[in-house]
């Protein structure tokens, strides 16, 4: 879909993507090697099996042993994937997919919590999220003068983007459940309508020249519900509009899935993202200048 949308997202002259200045001395700032992959179709494949798996992993989880527990759990393993990832302080297939998962399973959680346990309906926690992600981008933005994947080369820029992944993961859970329950719609009703919805930014980017972050980003927010929707299709009773597959099946099938594919990724090394240096240090892009 957007195998091409990363040559483009750094570019001299566009307002989202401008890089921010003079790198600074601090470790948070410091400029090193690219943290995040590049946007392939693996890219795509893999990021939907993690929130697919995500979901079904939060709620088989919630559903196995005591919900508080699972919670604690949830946070305990997104944080150490979290940690190690930071720790690597480059782009590593394995422990950057470790990483999306852990804020899969911990961003269904954190949005099943506004409505299971607070009582807060599906449309206010999407909002909540869709805010919460706003203003993310918004200092992110104006922090950094970009939100571009070809910029995440400084700590305190990867903890702008993870910070984004997880607004993004916790709003996509909601949304999907608003649409699946609020409106009534189902799990396969409500998988069609986002993947019919991804496919605007795609082809936005392809075909209309919209701008590439633009586009990136309200995709991988369409990725949520998206995977989520499917998983639970697949895995809730049939009484509930699914397949009635069973959580801990559907758990294990992506994972493996998942596992083949960062290893194939971990080898060859495709996703790595290649770019060259300016003599001011920032990240171009490596496609050539007219």
């Amino acid at each position: 879909m957007f195998t091409a949308v990363s040559a483009p997202l750094i570019r001299k002259g566009d307002p989202l993507s401008t890089p921010s200045g003079r790198p600074s001395s601090s470790a948070l700032t410091r400029i090193g090697a690219l943290r995040v992959p590049e946007i392939t179709a693996a890219f795509w494949i893999v990021k939907g099996l993690s929130t697919a798996m995500g979901e079904s992993t939060s709620d088989y989880l919630v559903t196995s042993i005591d919900p508080q527990i699972a919670v604690v759990l949830g946070f305990v393993v997104f944080a150490a994937a979290l940690v190690l990832q930071l720790r690597v302080g480059r782009y590593n297939a394995w422990t950057y997919w470790l990483a999306v998962v852990g804020v899969g399973v911990f961003g269904t959680m954190a949005a099943d919590v506004m409505h299971v346990v607070l009582g807060v309906p599906y449309p206010i926690s999407t909002a909540f999220y869709a805010v919460a992600l706003a203003a993310v981008f918004i200092v992110w933005y104006r922090t950094e003068h970009t939100l571009s994947i070809h910029a995440v080369d400084t700590t305190r820029r990867e903890l702008f983007y993870w910070a984004a992944v997880m607004a993004t993961f916790a709003m996509g859970t909601a949304l999907g459940d608003f649409t699946a329950y609020t409106l009534h719609l189902g799990y396969a009703t409500s998988a069609a309508l986002f993947a019919v919805a991804i496919l605007i930014p795609a082809a936005g980017y392809r075909w209309l020249g919209w701008n590439p972050i633009l586009c990136f980003w309200t995709a991988y927010v369409l990725t949520r519900p998206l995977g989520a929707s499917v998983a639970d299709w697949l895995g809730k009773p049939t009484d509930t509009s699914g397949l009635g597959i069973g959580d801990g099946p559907v758990v294990a099938v992506f994972g493996l899935l998942i596992l083949a594919l960062v290893a194939y990724l971990a080898i060859t090394k495709s996703d790595v993202q290649q770019t060259i240096r300016t003599s001011g240090s920032h990240h171009e892009d490596p496609a050539p200048r007219r």
